[in-house]
């Protein structure tokens, strides 16, 4: 069977942001039942170059892959490779940038969906890049937004940001000039950001916030602080195997015995409710994401889906 390359291009006209929350509620469900195994990121490192790889089986949609990319200065290059379970033949190799960023975004949407306090309709930002754009876009999908304010450090990416995202959502998004302002009285924070240290203060928060922090996933950067991670009732992981290997967000609060692994819960054992999520308007709720090739996997099988149901892609001689 000839393998199908699809591009970016494809990839951005086969699937959106409420397909991808979809899909990745379902995945996440199926790893709450055990249905899926997941292996967390592992990097090779060289001078001037990063070699991330992660992969995942998911039984339920009959395919496993992987997914493999590099970081250099210039910037970052990926793919996906998808397998079928029944042949173990390699059916699908798709440029992933964007099946990335959207995969990303959704689980924060799936977060937000199952953690955030009834009639949460205010979200703060914290990021200006593509990765924000999709973390709002996810948001605005599962919640009826009335408003969002967004923060970063350039005073003109974070106008002409929120200018394009009010334009692109349809919902008033407003640039703002300090971190508190994002953050206080907000029932929903996100951060998206690359900054290796917090971008707020904990105390900041509201009560009830649900904080969605998801631009770190290397040790040794933090978005949020300890006293954030100590104000939480309960911190979920999106799994926390891969949590323990990779959420720098998570160990200021380890190494001052603010909190510890075994309190932790992962998004897929609340979506199959087998642990409790929110219990309270009152608590305030951590959830840290680092990604998961089991994301990755599960968009990828449905991008493959359509390309075949509308003839799209390139047929590659393997």
């Amino acid at each position: 069977m000839p393998t199908l390359y699809l591009t970016e291009a494809d990839v951005t006209r086969l699937v959106d942001m409420p397909t991808t929350i979809d899909v990745v509620e379902q995945a996440f469900h199926k790893l709450g039942l055990g249905e899926v195994s997941n292996i967390p990121r592992n990097r090779a490192t060289a001078p001037g170059v990063v070699l991330h790889t992660m992969s995942a089986a998911a039984d339920y949609l009959g395919y496993c892959g992987w997914k493999s990319y590099t970081t250099t200065h210039s910037g970052a290059r990926f793919l996906v490779g998808l397998y079928e379970h029944a042949t173990g033949e390699l059916v699908a190799l798709i440029e992933a940038d964007s099946l990335g960023q959207l995969r990303t975004g959704a689980v924060t949407g799936v977060a937000v969906k199952h953690l955030a306090a009834k009639g949460a309709d205010q979200v703060g930002l914290f990021g200006t890049g593509t990765q924000a754009r999709t973390q709002l876009a996810a948001v605005a999908a599962v919640r009826k937004l009335k408003k969002a304010f967004v923060y970063g450090r350039d005073p003109e990416r974070r106008a002409s940001f929120a200018t394009w995202l009010s334009e692109e959502l349809a919902i008033e998004v407003v640039p703002v000039d300090s971190p508190a302002q994002a953050v206080r009285e907000m029932p929903i924070v996100v951060t998206a950001t690359t900054s290796r240290e917090p971008v707020f203060a904990g105390d900041d928060l509201a009560t009830g916030t649900l904080v969605c922090a998801a631009g770190s996933n290397w040790l040794n950067k933090a978005e949020i602080d300890v006293r954030a991670v100590r104000r939480a009732s309960r911190v979920v992981c999106d799994d926390i195997a891969a949590c323990m290997h990779e959420a720098g967000d998570l160990q200021p609060a380890l190494r001052e015995g603010v909190f510890r692994w075994e309190s932790a819960v992962s998004l897929g054992d609340v979506i199959a409710g087998k642990a409790d999520g929110r219990t309270s308007a009152e608590e305030i709720i951590v959830f840290k994401s680092v990604g998961l090739a089991m994301e990755d996997v599960a968009l990828a099988a449905e991008v493959l889906k359509r390309a075949k149901a509308a003839g799209i892609g390139t047929s590659l001689p393997f």
